[in-house]
Order: C-alpha cells, then structure tokens, then sequence
C-alpha cells in the first residue's frame, strides 16, 4: 500500500475535513474512554475530569451524527438509561491512535 499525500490545505480535501473533526478537544478522548465498551454518561464524565455535562452531551451528539458513536436507550421511561459506544467506524481508529500513542511514547522528551 503506497501513502497518499493529500492536499490538506484545501478546504475541500476529505482528509482535512475528518482531522477537523477529531480534533475537537474532548474527540479523541472519548474514543478512547469508549475503546473498553459501551458507557453512561456519567461514567465517561467521570474518566474525563474537566469536561462540563453541556459540552459532554453536545460532543456525544457530534460524534453520533458523524457515525462513530451509537446511543442506545435501555429503559424508554424517567429515569432513562442511555449508553453510548463506538460505532465500526468509530473502531476503526483504534489502530491509528495506537501509532500516535507508539510515535509519542517513542518521542518522549526525556527526564
């Protein structure tokens, strides 16, 4: 498999608008948070010291529209109980972060 350079400066290159997209702050921790399995709210809240209830939910709802995230409502009545985990593609990024958490091991200033 050759690499393909695209032209990320452009603001219509596809690569660029889905590093736009993980980019957002709390992204890519919440893939990882949900890497282990299927979650509740309140325990993503809990492993993401610093995130607001608000921006949790509006992330949560970003990443559902963008297909890498699935929530599932087990009980339709108050108090609901709402899970959310990683869609196939949402998985599929599991192999790329490991090489960017291998290259950041592997860089690490030394102390």
């Amino acid at each position: 498999m050759s690499l393909v350079i695209p032209d990320v400066l452009e603001e219509s290159c596809t690569t660029r608008q889905a590093l736009e997209r993980l980019a957002a702050k709390w992204r890519i921790l919440l893939i990882y948070a949900l890497l282990g399995g299927p979650q509740r709210p309140a325990e993503l809240r809990r492993r993401l010291p610093g995130i607001t209830q608000k921006v949790l939910t509006e992330t949560l709802r970003g990443m559902t529209e963008d297909h890498l995230v699935e929530r599932r409502v087990h009980k339709q009545t108050a108090p609901q109980h709402v899970e959310y985990s990683l869609t196939e593609l949402g998985k599929s990024l599991e192999q790329p972060l490991s090489a960017i958490c291998a290259w950041a091991v592997e860089h690490a200033p030394s102390q």
